[in-house]
């Protein structure tokens, strides 16, 4: 009996140690054209957002694992040419947010995503609604009518999350 009280708890402990924090799987979005990897099942929404004077259906897939916030969206532009206006102004939100003290964009490739508008990527540091430090990796990215917005939000954000994150994007 002793024996059974110590090795269940014992071998409850093993098991958790074993199960991965980052549970990586595949999410399709946007009717299958986008292949993500999230570390967690993801919970979906959409809304209605107003960027660069457009009123913008955006639908969201996104989940929190090992202390960070993954999401992946799509927004439904009018044309694409309106993709550079509206990342603009999305990527100000996101920085205006997180009262960003600190930001670096640089150009990033998504294989298959359009020409016309150069896929790019954002660091930045600020902090969160609740006043701790927050850094931030997103990338923006475009395929005819459609902008692409993929993020991490965390106190620090390491290459164990962000290169299969970023690496696991994926146009159809």
């Amino acid at each position: 009996m002793y024996c059974r009280l110590i090795l269940i708890p014992a071998l409850a402990l093993l098991l958790a140690a074993c199960s991965p924090a980052l549970n990586w799987r595949e999410v399709p979005l946007a009717n299958g054209e986008l292949k993500a990897l999230l570390p967690c099942k993801p919970d979906r929404a959409s809304r209605k957002q107003n960027l660069a004077t457009h009123d913008l259906d955006i639908a969201m897939a996104g989940c929190e694992a090992g202390g960070a916030l993954y999401a992946v969206s799509v927004a439904e532009l009018p044309a694409p040419d309106r993709a550079l206006a509206v990342q603009v102004q999305w990527q100000a939100n996101l920085l205006e947010n997180m009262r960003a003290s600190g930001a670096s964009n640089a150009a990033y490739a998504i294989k298959g995503a359009s020409s016309t508008f150069e896929p790019v990527r954002l660091i930045a540091a600020g902090t969160g609604p609740d006043g701790r430090v927050v850094q931030a990796q997103g990338v923006w990215f475009a395929r005819g009518t459609r902008l692409y917005h993929a993020v991490i939000y965390a106190e620090r954000i390491g290459a164990d999350m962000s290169e299969p994150f970023f690496g696991g994007l994926e146009l159809q």
